[in-house]
């Protein structure tokens, strides 16, 4: 029997409920995975409270990425054995100490990148890919603009960024946090609850503003960072930690210098094999060469999962945080 954790109706951390499950012998192309670890992120709390919908409707194992074992394999599964360390980002379900997934979805670990790094960089650090190298291809010479750098997409993007070389300004909500942004490759960190970060982007760029805004927080950091964009620049909206945006008026794009916005995920993204196993080579390519560091911060028990629930969306965590099966 595998340890879960589903919700049953939509709410708060409490609507999480640790149960026990049969998993079974894995179908055609699919395998059966031991969790090691499992990550926890952002979308995990939006599919919990119903501002994204159940992709298959209620009750929902919650979850997107997590690294382990393979214990058995489906009919048709090639490139993979038995006892194999892999990790994934998607498909949903991963708030369980055992699951099936298909097997094409998986990638394995390299030597010198551990469970639990894996486990918690795989939808952060391919968001971070994405985001960097083809939503906005990040260049020498550019200057961009990452709030919640100390968030666990903040904290890997400044480095990359900082490697592709940006200037990199990022935003975070305390003194600690802007410490520890600042050690993650960003020049400036601007301290959104006590500064116009608006104002200070326009101070750092000298009027001029910056090529790309990557916001993940959404209702807090509109329009304001519309406003921190160069005539032309692209806000790229990725997220919306703070609650959900307000309508979209196409004119503002206009009035604000031609802007260009986008919204999107990570999933269409690595929607092909080829695509899913260039992006996690990639972020597996500068984890081991040591340009991005993968800190898992905080640990909790997979039952914990409530209150880890909890304290993400406190903004008590920082970085990395993985589930313990």
């Amino acid at each position: 029997m595998a340890t879960i954790v589903r919700l049953h109706e939509n709410g708060g951390p409490e609507v999480l409920k640790v149960e026990e499950a049969e998993v079974g012998a894995p179908g055609k192309g699919e395998i059966r995975l031991r969790h090691t670890a499992i990550g926890l992120n952002f979308i995990d709390t939006y599919f919990r409270s119903g501002l994204y919908p159940a992709p298959n409707g209620l009750p929902l194992i919650p979850g997107n990425e997590g690294a382990g074992v393979v214990e058995a394999l489906g009919e048709g599964v090639s490139g993979l054995a038995v006892g194999d360390r892999v990790a994934y980002a998607g498909p949903i379900g991963a708030y369980a100490s055992q699951r099936l997934i298909a097997a094409d979805r998986v990638v394995k670990i390299p030597d010198g990148v551990s469970d639990e790094q894996a486990a918690g960089m795989m939808l952060k650090g391919m968001t971070a890919e994405y985001l960097l190298r083809r939503t906005f291809k990040v260049e020498p010479g550019h200057t961009i603009l990452f709030h919640a750098a100390a968030g666990g997409v903040g904290l890997i993007a400044g480095q990359w960024a900082k490697h592709l070389g940006a200037t990199v300004i990022g935003t975070a909500g305390s003194p600690d946090k802007i410490e520890l942004a600042h050690a993650h490759g960003y020049d400036h960190v601007i301290n959104y609850r006590t500064e116009d970060f608006v104002a200070r982007v326009k101070e750092l760029t000298g009027g001029k503003g910056v090529d790309v805004v990557y916001d993940s927080v959404g209702k807090d950091t509109f329009p304001g960072s519309l406003d921190c964009l160069k005539p032309r620049g692209l806000w790229a909206t990725f997220g919306q930690s703070s609650g959900a945006l307000p309508p979209l008026n196409t004119a503002l794009l206009s009035q604000k210098g031609s802007l260009y916005v986008t919204r999107p995920t990570l999933f269409t993204y690595i929607a092909s094999r080829a695509e899913l196993a260039a992006c996690a080579g990639a972020l597996f390519d500068v984890v081991k060469r040591g340009i991005v560091s993968i800190r898992v911060n905080q640990t909790y028990a997979l039952a914990e999962a409530a209150r880890a629930h909890a304290d993400l969306e406190g903004r008590k965590t920082t970085g990395t945080t993985v589930l313990l099966p």
